[in-house]
């Protein structure tokens, strides 16, 4: 079953997340199947990109998004 979830990257303290498509299974920062974006904490406006019909793509093909890939999309949805 493949999942949309952030893989982590960055220094110690300064973390930087990618949105990825892996297996469930999978590692954290593993083998992933394809990047939707990037989230970035640490800055001040809380930084995120989303590529939203490649996020809806995965979607429709059974990928299923953890729960805070979903709260990242809806902020991303209402800016």
């Amino acid at each position: 079953m493949l999942k949309i979830k952030l893989s982590r990257q960055g220094k110690k303290h300064q973390p930087h997340y990618r949105i990825v498509v892996a297996e469930d299974r999978s590692k954290r920062d593993g083998k992933v199947t394809a990047q939707l974006g990037y989230f970035q904490p640490t800055s001040q406006d809380k930084k995120v990109v989303i590529d939203l019909p490649l996020y809806q793509s995965w979607i429709k093909k059974g990928a299923q998004p953890t729960s805070t890939v979903k709260n990242l999309v809806e902020r991303v949805k209402k800016s």
